[in-house]
């Protein structure tokens, strides 16, 4: 371990999507505050770089995905995940961000001190083929920008027979570089969005390929090209367009979002509606598409250009909706007795969530429960000092959520300076504020963790909405001496 520690004012965990904005948002809002971002990983670009399977893309328009500083101007709304990597890496460079990026820092522990004021962040950092040292920081203010799930294994569920099976088994997060799968008969399982990804990209040069789902998702189509967005770019500025654009958009899913949950029949009527136009009147749509939950009970699967529908009419994939019984030597056995022959076998079966990267966090000696806190504003922990996280939302896309997060940080750090305090913590005080989970989601990466994860509150600060609208006046404009926050 290394003796001397560097000293930063914030220090941000993480240079993917979050971490280079909040970088921004530092320089901008806070221009004399010194900042690092330690980065685990050897490049710029967090899930946009890890995911490296075929189709990958955003499964949200980058008018709201995108940074609010920042215009998307390619012509594709939905884009590829290159395009979504180059946006990301652009962005550092062009505003020297990557140059305060310690990459091949992977932190590991932090600890704080309440009679210094700081935290003490500890890091692998890797020195060599297989060799790592750790290296200590110290920070005034920390920033946990890593993202919400594991990024060293996705979640496969245990399944009977796997060393039976003859092929090749791959999971998206651990897409081999070279896979083969032209001319092969392949089976995706799984229903998520990077199911519905992969199933008509690999299509294309496959023999067939099937998702086999255990239950359906909700699937909505959308054309990957935004016509009014292109069409407003060559009459405005690009600045100007974007931002009509994005809150267009914003304004739109929170509609939408709202219809679903106050007339979820009419929201099911409107989904389903689209793909029985998709896929035909002769299509077992009530099967395949119609989930047993309600839309935005988990979260809808976007398809661009409709183009999952569009190889299941070539008969170039198929959906299967039926339970595993076990892999056999030449694919899946399922439990009505029918079998799927496969070449290759990708288990799109979910990701594994954790809070703040995983990482162990220690205040004033004594190790944190994050199940034990309380969500407060869906960035920071109650009785956590100096400690942020961006987490995006549900129901919209990350960042819009994640850039409010930097602005408020930002406003919290420039208060305390104002007003000479070192220490900020948010503390709940009021005896009728009861615990929820913080998440109101059914998807099954969301249940198999939410034991794990910090509670909301049952009314504000600690209550989560899930909506920007009512973000923007809370982060942005709300008083951060609310009586909650606690300074000192």
């Amino acid at each position: 371990m290394t003796d001397t520690a560097q000293h930063f004012d914030v220090l941000i965990v993480g240079a993917g999507l979050s971490g280079i904005g909040a970088g921004y948002h530092l320089q901008e809002k806070c221009p004399g505050k010194s900042y690092v971002i330690l980065e685990g990983r050897d490049c710029i670009g967090g899930t946009w770089d890890l995911f490296r399977y075929p189709g990958i893309r955003s499964d949200s328009d980058m008018y709201t995905l995108g940074y609010s500083f920042r215009p998307w101007t390619e012509p594709k709304a939905i884009a590829d995940g290159p395009r979504i990597l180059n946006y990301v890496r652009e962005t550092a460079s062009d505003n020297g961000i990557d140059k305060k990026i310690r990459f091949h820092h992977r932190v590991k522990r932090a600890s704080w001190s309440s009679p210094e004021s700081r935290w003490t962040v500890e890091a692998e950092r890797t020195v060599g083929e297989g060799a790592t040292e750790i290296v200590r920081f110290t920070c005034s203010f920390l920033f946990m920008c890593s993202g919400y799930y594991k990024y060293e294994e996705g979640y496969t569920p245990e399944f009977s027979g796997t060393a039976d099976f003859a092929g090749q088994i791959v999971h998206p997060q651990k897409w081999p570089e070279n896979l083969d799968y032209a001319g092969k008969r392949v089976v995706v399982i799984g229903s998520g969005a990077t199911a519905v990804t992969l199933v008509p990209e690999m299509a294309k040069t496959a023999s067939h390929v099937t998702m086999l789902q255990r239950s359906p998702t909700y699937v909505v189509a959308r054309p990957a090209e935004d016509a009014l967005a292109n069409k407003l770019r060559q009459n405005l500025s690009a600045k100007l367009a974007y931002h009509l654009i994005r809150w267009r958009n914003v304004l739109f899913g929170m509609y939408f979002f709202q219809l679903c949950r106050r007339k979820p029949d009419r929201a099911k009527q409107l989904i389903l509606g689209g793909v029985k136009m998709a896929l035909g009147p002769e299509y077992d749509v009530a099967k395949h598409f119609t989930p047993r939950y309600n839309p935005w009970e988990q979260r809808l699967c976007l398809v661009p250009d409709g183009d999952l529908f569009k190889s299941i009419r070539d008969k170039r994939a198929s959906v299967v909706t039926s339970e595993i019984d076990s892999f056999t030597k030449s694919g899946i056995k399922l439990k009505d007795g029918s079998e799927l022959k496969a070449d290759i076998i990708v288990t799109a079966t979910g990701l594994v969530l954790q809070v703040v990267g995983g990482l162990e966090v220690n205040v004033d000696g004594r190790t944190v429960d994050f199940a034990r806190t309380l969500n407060y504003k869906g960035m920071m922990y109650s009785d956590i000092p100096n400690m942020a996280s961006a987490f995006g939302y549900t129901n919209a896309s990350w960042t819009l959520k994640c850039d409010l997060t930097c602005e408020y940080v930002c406003r919290l750090i420039n208060y305390m300076d104002r007003n000479g305090y070192k220490q900020c913590m948010p503390h709940n005080v009021d005896p009728d504020v009861t615990e929820m989970p913080s998440l109101d989601f059914s998807s099954g990466y969301v249940q198999r963790s939410i034991a794990k994860l910090p509670k909301q509150g049952s009314k504000r600060p600690w209550r989560l909405y899930q909506n920007y609208a009512l973000d923007i006046v809370s982060l942005r404009y709300g008083k951060v001496d609310d009586g909650v926050m606690q300074y000192s």
